[in-house]
């Protein structure tokens, strides 16, 4: 099943996978303005000589066409940064660019789809289908896999695999379980209006910040006693704005949170419930309550076959004690718009090393990588499309 040539080509390949991720690193771009990370994929690809079309405003739609008409798998990987301020200044390759950075790793996704195109070209005439590579933008916001569906990435595709880079794993392991990886993910608006006045005069007001305190106290019981505690379930509230001054009881509040689940038939109980307890609440202390529920990314769920066909080809490439069992996270991943439209599914690579600082959370100012899991998130890659055309 696995290719000695795409193994040997990664190897030979990794300086420059490295340097790579390196350049991509030192210069983040935000989610839909990666104009120029946009612009040097295409150039690696133009001297690769692999063709490609742009999506608008940013992202790549590169492919190997083999076989025409024949099976097509599509590989993923995201381009962009985070509104985050690099801590680690010191490392040789730091942010350029003040308040942005790849605080997740989508620097090492980029490069490692561009060395597993390399490899996949370089045996180009014994492909038996076609390997679609996506460079998608707007991760960090869910946006840019709905977008580059929308914009045909997955017309004629039998297959999708992704990769994430994982710091809570050790360096070249690999998790790929079937069934849920990442929740969906959604948020949740709540506005109270109540009846303002002297803080000295309670008696002739309607207080939103005591409805707001006591939506949030109770609407944690949605969870905790409304939904089977087997079916997991998350509701945070992040945001709540309430009052103007220390002796003006506040006539309106807001809430803001974010509610993760793996279970459709939960995720919808909870959108019910939230506007039941805000609508209640609200009533007890003679207020209103208006709610907007805004559904995000929904759940990867990892197709078997195809799940297991990672952790096989993962274990012939690298070693059956590659295999790690990473549970679940309540992490959201807009890759779930890709399996909407073929089945597939999303791998972890660890790139968590103590020594070289590498396991650090992701999204936080002294995130980095272990830069020797890049040679396995890139041949894993590659390897995957060959042993899918190959079925």
């Amino acid at each position: 099943m696995i290719n000695q040539k795409i193994k040997k080509s990664i190897t030979n390949n990794s300086e420059e996978l490295t340097a790579l991720r390196r350049k991509l690193h030192s210069e983040p771009e935000l989610s839909f303005e990666e104009f120029k990370t946009t612009a040097f994929v295409c150039e690696y690809l133009d001297k690769l000589g692999i063709s490609y079309r742009k999506t608008e405003p940013t992202g790549v739609i590169a492919e190997i066409i083999a076989v025409p008409g024949g099976k097509t798998v599509a590989l993923r990987g995201d381009m962009d940064a985070l509104a985050v301020e690099q801590l680690n200044k010191h490392v040789p390759y730091a942010s350029k660019i003040d308040g942005k950075m790849h605080a997740c790793g989508h620097d090492a996704h980029t490069s490692m789809l561009l060395i597993a195109a390399k490899a996949l070209f370089e045996v180009k005439e014994e492909l038996p289908g076609n390997v679609r590579f996506l460079f998608q933008p707007a991760e960090e916001i869910a946006l840019g896999a709905q977008s580059m569906v929308d914009q045909g990435a997955m017309d004629g595709v039998d297959n999708v695999f992704g990769i994430h880079i994982w710091s809570q794993m050790p360096t070249h392991k690999v998790s790929c379980t079937p069934g849920p990886s990442f929740a969906a993910a959604d948020i949740f608006k709540v506005k109270f209006k109540g009846k303002g006045g002297h803080g000295a005069i309670p008696e002739a007001c309607i207080d939103a910040a005591i409805v707001a305190s006591s939506f949030v106290m109770n609407v944690q019981t949605v969870v905790s006693r409304t939904i089977d505690p087997q079916s997991p379930a998350v509701l945070t509230v992040g945001k709540m704005v309430v009052g103007t001054r220390f002796n003006v009881i506040a006539e309106n509040a807001e809430i803001e949170g974010t509610v993760r689940t793996f279970n459709p038939d939960t995720r919808d109980h909870i959108e019910k419930s939230i506007t039941q307890y805000a609508e209640s609440v609200a009533a007890i202390y003679g207020a209103t309550a208006e709610v907007e529920y805004i559904r995000g990314t929904d759940t990867v769920d990892n197709d078997e076959e195809s799940a297991k066909l990672v952790q096989q080809v993962a274990a012939e490439a690298f070693g059956s004690d590659v295999l790690f069992n990473e549970k679940p996270t309540m992490g959201a991943e807009d890759f779930s718009a890709f399996l909407a439209k073929a089945p597939g599914s999303f791998a972890l690579v660890g790139s968590g090393n103590a020594e070289k600082d590498t396991e650090w959370s992701h999204h936080h100012g002294n995130f980095d990588i272990d830069e020797d899991a890049l040679a396995t998130g890139a041949e894993l890659y590659a390897q995957y499309a060959w042993a899918y055309l190959n079925k």
